[in-house]
């Protein structure tokens, strides 16, 4: 029974942080997934999988674990690489490629 705990990254369609603020723990799979054969469901045995709960800090995630007895490995977050560019930059006289439309 070991489990993961880390902070989601944002989503697609989403522009902004929204929910990404928070620890996650997650049990990892312990028993591979079928296809159920007759309405091609995938299912599991597994019912620890849809577990997962939330924590403010990654302290208390170690916390609740190590409490619990659960076997666990931090994930840490990657901070994203923002490059600020300006809109008037792709108007410049000196840009490298010339502006076309």
């Amino acid at each position: 029974m070991t489990a993961k705990i880390y902070r989601p990254a944002k989503t697609a369609m989403q522009s902004g942080k929204a929910k990404t603020q928070f620890w996650l723990l997650e049990y990892e799979q312990e028993v591979p997934r079928k296809v159920e054969p007759m309405m091609g469901y995938t299912s599991s045995a597994d019912t620890r999988q849809q577990v997962r709960i939330t924590f403010e800090t990654l302290e208390q995630a170690e916390a609740f674990a190590k409490r619990n007895g659960i076997e666990y490995r931090v994930i840490l977050p990657k901070e994203a690489k923002r490059q600020v560019v300006s809109y008037t930059d792709n108007f410049r006289y000196n840009r490298l490629q010339p502006w076309t439309h």
